[in-house]
């Protein structure tokens, strides 16, 4: 088993950024998967960006490409998440989550996941 804990959430103004991190413990011997979905108040949750363990792969959603960028750093069980240009639509709680997987797998599957962070983008 696994445990997640989100930080870096907060308010910022439309266009500027923001750097999310979720640390793991517990097993983070195995290899594990790791992404992040948002939720917004009266939304269903949303996918939002995924990494393989190798880091290598990554997956994105068309509403973030090419502003969200998906990283990790295994010797230090941490996952993060670059946010540039952020917009209003942006604002929900971002949630990490993880998924035992092989090294090459990337997912948006996840069976453990974090408390969350607020992210609230002003216009």
């Amino acid at each position: 088993q696994v445990q997640l804990v989100e930080s870096g959430g907060g308010l910022v103004q439309a266009g500027g950024s923001l750097r999310l991190s979720c640390a793991a413990s517990g097993r983070t011997y195995l290899s594990y998967a790791m992404g992040w979905f948002r939720q917004a108040p009266g939304k269903e949750r949303e996918f939002v960006a995924a990494i393989s363990w190798s880091g290598r792969i990554s997956n994105y959603p068309d509403s973030v490409k090419g502003r969200f960028t998906i990283s990790r750093d295994n010797a230090k069980n941490t996952v993060y998440l670059q946010m540039n240009s952020l917009k209003p639509e942006d604002t929900a709680v971002y949630y990490c989550g993880a998924r035992e997987a092989g090294r090459a797998v990337v997912t948006n599957e996840f069976n453990y996941w974090g408390q969350g962070t607020q992210v609230t983008v002003s216009s």
